[in-house]
């Protein structure tokens, strides 16, 4: 095995949702190996700190002002990416949000916002992204899941739905796009600290309680990332498309302390 089997240089990924958080993480692990990058979130000014490190990683960076809930947007967006880099060979699609309550508080907007946000959203951008990688015979699209797209959890119903939703529309599209020489697939972290479940970790209580139900017992660093999203955009996976790769320390083994 070489080290060009995970090389990017020459290659323009695509990060949604990169004003924070895990985007950033994909995108720098991305740009480490490689890629040019361009960054998008519904406030271009969020973004420009995060271009300027990506530059200084000695990378291009090009940052565009998406809200995958707008179809405009999502055209407009992608336009202006292929515009500056003439292709986007990467596209990972990790905006997303969450409305965290108990199923019988939903309500219909908490609904449409995260099924509009992270499922319809994802395949719109992917829709847009995969016609210019359709043109050049070429595409690596990841579409950003979670545990909760193989396993359930109170609170967790929208969007435990708009992730499972993901798991099952990478299939569709990997057999939609394979002939023309896209890959999709779906990675799936699991319980990884970010700005949207910050809370969660403020007591102490759970995350014992979680980290007991890990096998590995420690919740996911955002750098655990790193392999997982650069062999899924590079050649070393070339042969790999409609799949979905935990990485979530085992939890979605079920496991739980033997009693016996």
């Amino acid at each position: 095995m070489t080290d060009s089997l995970f090389d990017l240089s020459g290659k323009v990924a695509l990060v949604t949702g990169a004003s924070r958080g895990l985007g950033q993480y994909f995108a720098r692990a991305l740009a480490r190996a490689g890629a040019d990058i361009a960054i998008t979130s519904r406030d271009k000014n969020t973004l420009s700190a995060f271009a300027g490190e990506i530059q200084a990683l000695g990378r291009q960076c090009f940052s565009a002002e998406l809200d995958v809930r707008d179809y405009s947007s999502i055209q407009d967006a992608v336009a202006a990416i292929e515009d500056h880099f003439g292709k986007i060979d990467i596209l990972v699609n990790n905006a997303g949000c969450n409305i965290r309550k108990p199923a019988l508080d939903v309500t219909w907007d908490d609904w449409n916002t995260i099924l509009e946000t992270n499922l319809r959203g994802s395949f719109f951008v992917a829709q847009a992204a995969a016609r210019g990688m359709i043109r050049r015979g070429y595409g690596r699209i990841i579409n950003i899941g979670s545990v909760t797209s193989v396993a359930g959890y109170a609170g967790l119903g929208p969007y435990g739905a708009s992730r499972g939703g993901i798991r099952q529309l990478t299939m569709s599209l990997a057999d939609d796009w394979g002939s023309a020489g896209i890959t999709v697939n779906c990675l799936a972290p699991g319980w990884f600290r970010t700005q949207q479940n910050r809370v969660l970790y403020e007591n102490a209580a759970w995350v014992e309680y979680i980290c007991d139900r890990i096998p590995v017992k420690r919740p996911g660093l955002p750098d655990d990332l790193d392999g997982a999203i650069v062999f899924l955009a590079s050649e070393s996976s070339r042969y790999i498309t409609g799949q979905t790769l935990l990485v979530d320390g085992g939890i979605s083994t079920g496991a739980t302390k033997a009693t016996v």
